[in-house]
């Protein structure tokens, strides 16, 4: 009999994960640990990078494409990091060393061909979101995220009316 290992989701990813804010990034390195870790860079380079880290933590979200590119319009839609703050900081050398992650990760063919896969079922996916988004809403702090550390993530999904989302 042939077993299937099977990656095991990790816990951030629950929507009602009761781990603080503050364990659900460490466990995002730890089943992640090919990606560049922002406490290995000056921290003015590495604002950015753990910014977006940790708003796959609040989100939910897994590394995997369909994920990274639902992290971005998601992020838009329900924190106070606007596309406009994303114009700005992409000129920031830490937005290409998550590309660049990316890439010696899987290899720009991957990248590529994985955007293009995943971009039919992603569409109407932040269509949807978008609807649900509409309205008044409190947005979370993404580059002020530190008050948030030691709370649950279910607590700021919960302010912050993100579990419809995920």
């Amino acid at each position: 009999m042939v077993q299937i290992m099977r990656r095991t989701r990790p816990q951030y990813t629950d929507k009602s994960s009761t781990q603080t804010l503050r364990q659900g990034i460490e466990e995002f390195y730890a089943v992640n640990p090919h990606l560049t870790n922002p406490s290995q860079m000056p921290p003015d380079f590495a604002k950015i990078l753990i910014a977006h880290d940790v708003t796959h933590v609040i989100l939910g979200c897994d590394t995997d494409m369909y994920d990274e590119l639902r992290l971005l319009p998601l992020c838009f839609l329900t924190s106070d990091f606007k596309f406009r703050d994303y114009l700005r900081e992409r000129k920031n050398p830490a937005v290409d060393v998550m590309y660049k992650d990316l890439v010696k990760q899987h290899g720009l063919l991957w990248l590529y061909s994985s955007i293009f896969v995943v971009l039919p079922r992603l569409l109407p996916t932040v269509v949807v979101m978008w609807f649900k988004t509409r309205g008044t809403r409190k947005y979370y702090p993404f580059l002020d995220f530190e008050p948030l550390l030691d709370r649950s993530l279910l607590e700021i999904r919960q302010e912050f009316s993100l579990l419809p989302l995920l």
